[in-house]
């Protein structure tokens, strides 16, 4: 119970994710390059698929480092530090992320070395200051949060999981069949939908739905 108190009270304030497209800044410390390059990405296939733009535009860069959160219930967070030492890159990556507000967002940090060594210090502060400043130049947008669970149903019931997701104006993903025919499946709904397409889709199912939540 109190974490739906909590679900709820985080759907009632006002989020913020970064607007459609791509969004790009330079910042020069010290003859080091830093790119930043952000998106709003509602998965994290989504965040892999523009790492690997990036990555695909960059193939001489020693170091493309990343940090990325999407959701509400339940909130995913990653980072990668890629071959910088540890916690000096992803990590202050996610926190301008986190920093500025937003949701459903990944951040980039692309590095070429200019020749003088920045030290642990001056890669949290470069990798930080590459992160906010492509973050605080991109225009935001509303965000409205979603949550994501995943359930398992006999397969007699598969028309009416999918029946009540699309009346409740979510989408279902990762789909997985067992040697019965029974469905496993990811439901996104907007968060102050979620308790009651839980309701709808156990009265569905007559109880049968097991619910198990999505990692």
């Amino acid at each position: 119970m109190a974490r739906r108190s909590f679900v709820a009270k985080m759907a009632t304030e006002a989020m913020t994710t970064l607007d459609s497209g791509s969004h790009q800044s330079e910042l020069i410390v010290k003859k080091s390059q830093f790119l930043g390059y952000a998106q709003h990405v509602e998965t994290w296939k989504e965040a892999q698929d523009f790492l690997g733009v990036v990555r695909a535009e960059h193939p001489k860069a020693r170091h493309i480092c990343f940090g990325f959160v999407a959701g509400v219930n339940p909130v995913q967070e990653r980072c990668s530090d890629d071959g910088e030492p540890t916690g000096t890159a992803g990590a202050p990556i996610l926190g301008a992320v986190k920093g500025e507000g937003l949701s459903d967002t990944v951040c980039v940090v692309v590095r070429y070395f200019g020749g003088i060594k920045l030290g642990a210090g001056g890669l949290i502060r470069a990798y930080g200051g590459g992160a906010r400043q492509v973050l605080r130049e991109a225009p935001k947008k509303i965000l409205i949060p979603k949550s994501t669970f995943r359930v398992s149903v006999s397969s007699s019931f598969i028309g009416s999981i999918y029946d009540s997701v699309l009346k409740a104006g979510g989408v279902t993903s990762g789909e997985e069949y067992d040697v019965q025919g029974n469905l496993a499946v990811t439901i996104t709904v907007e968060t102050e939908h979620e308790d009651r397409l839980r309701e709808t889709l156990t009265d569905a199912t007559r109880g049968k739905l097991e619910f198990v939540e999505a990692n």
